[in-house]
Formats: structure tokens, sequence, C-alpha cells
């Protein structure tokens, strides 16, 4: 008898681990660590393993060649799903899907013609809008700047969306726009988005988006550094016009550093909140130089799809997340509450009410 039982107890055991959803995610450039894109599918599919009890495994190449070997080889393996993160990746989800029409495949941010690809693409430009219009509304000099990864018509719809929505709250604003490069390697070099954010400065932009991956750290550092405009620094026919931050406390190191007529320096986060990595002083009460965070929920989009493949409800084809599903969005937090006041808040939220509705068409180029 307990020979049986054993044995029923080792088969049980087996086939509950042959039960258990297996998903491979293949990562693009800059790891799953970068605070942006890759780490918020990273949190998705981490959050997916956590409450529904799937296996991950993950591939971070070195080189964007490597990425069909890493693809293939949880194919191979048999896994349930496997998701490739960005569109690089494109190419690499495709050929090896063709290859397994019986397996289930995700793409995050571009659209497989496979059909047994489900690909996940996201509405940047409503979100990017919101955050544009917050920094059209807090602009001290009415210049800001625009960062962008590898020079493509994904980013262009960041630049498109941020753009219209500072023109939207500051007719008068103008947004300065350039590009880390034009390969790959765009998301992955903060030294170049740092000599970007300076040139910016020097043009009188406060505030700067950085939608650039890995490479938007660069941009970070670089107001980490400086904190603040100087009035005597100013290009000409720039100049402060407002000084919202005027009652907010300030660090001991800002105050030293940027005495006198000056206004402080912010980034605009992009993809996950990063708010946080502007509180450079570790002190919350302090001014916070993250104005806000342009959300993609890359995060929702993975979970939601292992959801449905552990469901039994796949569906192949495009998906777009949007405002109006909770796909992309703006962050407040403790961070930068004292940044954004509520009547600030209370427009911003009337914005996202048009744009939901129809009433305002966010442009996409």
């Amino acid at each position: 008898m307990k020979k049986i039982l054993t044995l029923a107890l080792a088969v049980t055991t087996s086939l509950a681990a042959a039960q258990t959803m297996r998903v491979g995610v293949a990562y693009d450039a800059g790891g799953k660590f970068d605070k942006s894109f890759n780490q918020s599918a990273y949190e998705g599919s981490l959050r997916a393993s956590k409450n529904l009890g799937v296996q991950l495994k993950d591939f971070e190449p070195s080189d964007p060649s490597q990425v069909i070997q890493g693809v293939r080889s949880f194919a191979n393996e048999g896994f349930d799903l496997t998701i490739g993160v960005g569109f690089a990746n494109n190419a690499s989800i495709s050929q090896v899907a063709k290859e397994n029409p019986d397996l289930y495949f995700g793409l995050v941010d571009d659209v497989s013609p496979e059909k047994n690809v489900a690909s996940l693409t996201f509405s940047e430009q409503e979100g990017s809008y919101l955050v544009g219009y917050l920094a059209g509304l807090n602009s001290s000099t009415g210049v800001v700047g625009f960062v962008g990864g590898m020079d493509i018509p994904l980013i262009h719809k960041f630049e498109a969306g941020y753009t219209a929505g500072v023109k939207a709250a500051n007719p008068k604003a103008r947004v300065i726009a350039q590009y880390v490069g034009t390969t790959p390697d765009a998301w992955n070099n903060p030294g170049k988005a740092k000599e970007i954010a300076g040139s910016m400065r020097a043009k009188g932009a406060d505030i700067i988006f950085a939608a650039a991956g890995g490479s938007g750290n660069g941009v970070i550092d670089y107001i980490k550094q400086t904190q603040c405009l100087k009035a005597g620094s100013l290009p000409s026919g720039v100049k402060f016009n407002s000084d919202n931050f005027k009652s907010v406390k300030k660090s001991d190191a800002y105050t030293k550093a940027c005495s006198g007529n000056t206004r402080p320096m912010f980034f605009i986060g992009v993809d996950s909140n990063q708010n946080y990595l502007g509180d450079f002083d570790k002190n919350p009460a302090t001014m916070n130089h993250g104005l806000t965070s342009m959300l993609k929920r890359v995060d929702n989009a993975v979970y939601t799809l292992i959801k449905d493949v552990k469901e039994d409800k796949f569906t192949g084809g495009p998906r777009v997340f949007g405002l109006k599903d909770g796909g992309v969005g703006y962050a407040v937090d403790a961070y930068n509450k004292a940044l954004i006041s509520s009547s600030q808040v209370a427009k911003v939220e009337g914005v996202k009410a048009q744009i939901i509705s129809g009433k305002i068409k966010v442009p996409s180029k």
C-alpha cells in the first residue's frame, strides 16, 4: 500500500510539474533592469509568476543578433508563451512563431503578421500629451526639451504627443527635440543623452522629457549635477516668466548651488514611474527633480497576456493600450505631490477625459 501511495504521489507531482505554465521573456537592448521599458515588462511577468504560479525564464541578449537564439530555445523547450520585448524583436518572434504554430507568442511595441502572436502596442502619444501639458504649465522659461532614444516612428509618437500637450498648456512655449541615435545602441547611451541635456539647458530648457530607455539615465544624471538654471546664463531672448516652486522646501545642496536668481530643473520619466529618481538627497520632504513620469503600462499588458494564456483565452493579433483602458498615464505620488498642485491635477484630468471622449485628437507624428 505504501508503495502504491508513493507511486501515486510521484505521478501527481510529475503531472503538476508538467501542467505548470512556462513563460520565456526576451528583453530589448538596455537589459531588464533599465528602470524603464524592459523593467516594466519584467515586473509584469514577475507579478504573473507570484499571482498565477507560472514559471519564468528570461533572456538578455548582449547583441540584437542573439535574440532569435533565445526565442528559439524557449520554443524548442515547448514553453507555453514566449514574449519578445521591443520592436527590434519582431523578426525573431515572427520567425520562431511561424516555425511553431502550436505555441503562443507575444510581442511588445510592434505588430507581427503571425496569427499565433499577440501584438501589444500603446497609444504613447496620449500619455505624452498629459506630461507635456504639465511641462507647459510649469516651465519657468517657456522652453522645454525632448530627448528621444532611437530616431524611429515609435518615439516620434512620444514627441508628437508631448509637443501638442506643451503647446495646449502654453501656446508660446518652445519644444527642443533631439534623438540619441539611429541604431539600437541609442537605448543604452546615457553619456550621449547627458550631452544633449546640457545643450538643451544652454538653450534655456528647464524641463526635459526623456523617452530613451536606459539612455534617459544620462538626462537624470545631468539634472542631478546642475539642478537649476541661472538667470545670468540664460540665452538671448529667454527669461524667467514664472516661479511655481518658490515655496517648495529645497535641499541644502540645492540652496548652496542655486543661490540668487535661479529656477529648478526637472526631468519627466518614461514607461515606469521614475519620479523617485529625482529625489537626489534621499529626502522626499525636499524638492524632487522628477516632475512626473509618462506611464506606459507594459507591466499590465504583459500580465494580461500571461493571464489570458493561463486561462486558455489567448487571442493573436494586435491590441492597443491607451488612456481609456489604463495603458498609459502620468504619475503623481509622494515624490512629486508638492510640485503638481491639486488645481493642475484637475486640469490634467479634464484634458484626459477629453482625449478619452475624442474631443481632443492627439497627433501621433
